[in-house]
């Protein structure tokens, strides 16, 4: 027999016996205990009258006593009619009733019952004048006492326990759950076929080159197969928040048209230890019903955090089984015979544990990184498919002006572009809407209706000046886009847009010290122009010192500290956090360090800011009157002014290979020179 014949018998097997266990008996045990609870009371009534069970002491026995018996009801008048008659022989008192038996001509008893009437002190006196018989008459029915005393609790206990045994069962065999549903995960697996595909994922093509393999696997597995290649049995998406980790595993599932089970990383974490562990179980046989499918899980680190960084104690229990699980299936599933594959994301890829990592598991890291200057124009371009767009309006500008953003933060900022023409009652989007949504990305919510003192105004108006005045004629500075002195956000009274064309990876020394430079021309343009400081460069003196001990600790740019690391990062897609690492003495050197370049890069900003009084004064004036100016604006009254705006080159560009081949081909001797010298 072939393994595949073996295969379809077992299958047959297993089939049948499920038939055999889903019979009617197995699938209603409590309609079952109903049904015999019934039968058994009725069968014990016929076999036991009611007569024959209403046995005490001196009751129906005495009665019985007299032989056959037929009985009426009468009177209680009646019966001590009788009574007085002498034709009673016996009488049986109960609380509530009184039972007479007589005997008739023929032999045969006849029982008379009478409701009794309380109270009555005639009755035993006229009964022992007439020398009958009498005794107590037992009224409880022991049908009842059964039915009420056992049988009812039975089946409530026994109901109880079904209920209990089986929630426990199904979740003990991966089911719908266990006790109050708590080992369930149906309820938080969302099941779907997606209709997102790659063209609704732009922005990122390198990553959806990584996992175009995988659509081709499951769209046809036997090309790989037989060539005896093994798909990723899983990858991880990491990147930082907003990039498009989910929509890209969603693309995955709608390009492949396969079945997308998707949870969240949390949905796994209970207070009772071991239920985790069972929905993952139960994750992954569904998984298996439903292949081809993909399996994400989002925020894996909340359940694949390291197993070394909970001690020497194990950390915690309930999350390390669950991880544990998680190991077991992913190596207990076989991709060829039912191809599942398992996709997760996460920012913060350092926590992973490195078992979880390890090629059988997650083969594969893939980074869904912030997009360049392309990838926005793409990602502008699917997200503004249903917005009415102005005549003017340039991708290419607002891409411009959202370096450094998400696909997230550029989605919110057409549908904040249309939220403000809608607003305005406009019959499409402006240039100007697209401009005033960056903004509010960027710097936060204008708020006009901030009553501000002329003063305050002037100081504001002094300091942004400032900022843009050295961004503008330091060289490696970010250009200035916008000079406002309108209140935006929590905190910030103006602020200067410094938004770079391009996302900057890489940054050197002078790039840095001129960002300093930049951060301090506030605080140095209200110490020339107004004579006084204020408040208002806490923010700028913060970031400032931040840059310079970064350029020390973790940069090597320094020489208190040479090439030596004094920081460690981490989190990279969150931020970044820094670890210390050293001494007491270095801090003090440290700190001496960061206090006098700060000072240093402090008197070479104020003596450009002398030098440029004139141009700082007419922007300062322009800025006090209609509050805004445009960095093309700024550039003009420097320039009118003497001053000298610094171009930077273009590190995106063509221009530095041709500068660089420029410079080769001045470099080399020309070649007639040298034949003429030669000869």
């Amino acid at each position: 027999m072939s393994k595949k014949e073996q295969n379809n018998n077992n299958l047959n097997n297993n089939n049948n016996n499920g038939n055999n266990n889903n019979n009617f008996f197995n699938n209603n045990p409590l309609l079952i205990f109903v049904i015999f609870s019934i039968v058994t009371i009725f069968t014990f009534k016929a076999i036991f009258p009611e007569d024959q069970m209403n046995t005490g002491d001196g009751t129906s026995s005495g009665i019985q006593a007299f032989g056959q018996n037929s009985s009426k009801t009468i009177a209680y008048s009646d019966l001590k009619g009788l009574i007085s008659t002498g034709k009673i022989e016996y009488v049986g008192i109960g609380n509530t009733q009184i039972k007479a038996v007589t005997k008739t001509g023929t032999g045969q008893v006849a029982t008379y019952t009478a409701r009794r009437v309380i109270p009555d002190d005639t009755l035993i006196p006229e009964l022992e004048k007439n020398n009958i018989a009498y005794g107590g008459v037992n009224e409880e029915n022991i049908l009842a006492d059964i039915l009420f005393g056992w049988v009812l609790p039975i089946f409530i206990f026994f109901a109880i326990w079904m209920f209990i045994a089986k929630r426990m069962q199904k979740s003990m065999g991966g089911g719908s759950g266990g006790i109050l549903g708590i080992g369930s995960s149906k309820k938080m697996i969302n099941s779907e076929k997606p209709n997102v595909t790659f063209d609704d994922m732009a922005g990122n093509k390198e990553a959806k080159e990584e996992v175009q393999e995988i659509v081709d696997f499951l769209k046809s597995p036997d090309r790989y197969v037989r060539l005896g290649a093994q798909i990723p049995k899983g990858v991880l998406l990491v990147g930082p928040p907003g990039t498009g980790k989910t929509l890209l595993a969603k693309a995955v599932a709608g390009e492949a048209n396969v079945e997308f089970l998707s949870v969240s990383g949390s949905a796994f974490i209970e207070m009772f230890v071991g239920v985790g562990a069972s929905r993952v179980r139960d994750l992954f046989e569904q998984a298996k019903k439903v292949a081809p499918a993909i399996i994400f899980i989002d925020e894996i680190d909340a359940i694949g955090k390291s197993r070394a960084s909970g001690g020497p104690m194990g950390g915690n229990d309930e999350r390390e089984q669950t991880l544990n699980q998680l190991l077991a299936e992913m190596d207990g599933f076989s991709t060829e015979h039912a191809p599942v594959i398992v996709l997760a994301a996460t920012n913060r890829p350092e926590v992973l544990d490195p078992a979880l990592l390890r090629p059988g598991r997650f083969d594969r890291q893939v980074l869904v990184d912030k997009p360049d200057y392309e990838g926005r124009i793409e990602i502008l371009n699917v997200h503004i498919k249903d917005v009415k767009l102005g005549k003017n309006v340039d991708l290419k500008e607002i891409a411009k002006m959202t370096a450094g953003l998400a696909g997230a933060d550029l989605a919110n900022i057409i549908n904040e572009a249309a939220l403000l023409a809608g607003r305005a009652s406009k019959d499409q989007v402006d240039p100007s809407d697209f401009k005033e949504a960056v903004e509010r990305q960027i710097a936060g919510l204008e708020k006009k209706s901030k009553r501000i003192s002329p003063k305050e105004r002037r100081i504001v108006a002094y300091h942004e000046s400032g900022h843009a005045l050295i961004a503008e004629i330091t060289k490696g500075a970010n250009k200035v886009n916008k000079v406002s002195i309108v209140p935006r956000g929590l905190a910030a009274l103006g602020y200067t847009l410094n938004t770079p064309e391009e996302n900057k990876y890489l940054m050197q020394k002078h790039e840095l010290i001129a960002e300093v430079d930049v951060l301090l021309g506030g605080r140095a343009a209200e110490e020339v122009f107004i004579g006084e400081i204020s408040t208002g460069a806490g923010n700028d003196l913060e970031r400032a010192t931040g840059i310079i001990k970064s350029m020390a600790t973790i940069y090597g740019m320094s020489d208190i500290a040479g090439l030596m690391v004094l920081e460690k990062r981490s989190n990279q897609f969150l931020g970044g956090q820094t670890q210390k690492d050293f001494s007491d003495a270095m801090a003090k050197d440290l700190d001496d360090h960061t206090k006098n370049l700060l000072n240093e890069r402090y008197q070479v900003v104020l003596q450009l800011l002398r030098d440029n009084s004139v141009s700082i004064e007419e922007m300062t004036a322009e800025l006090l009157d209609i509050e805004v100016i445009s960095g093309e604006r700024v550039r003009e009254i420097i320039t009118k002014n003497g001053g000298k705006v610094f171009v930077d080159e273009d590190l995106h560009s063509d221009a530095i290979a041709e500068t660089k081949e420029k410079t080769i081909i001045d470099e080399l001797p020309n070649s007639s020179e040298e034949t003429s010298e030669n000869k």
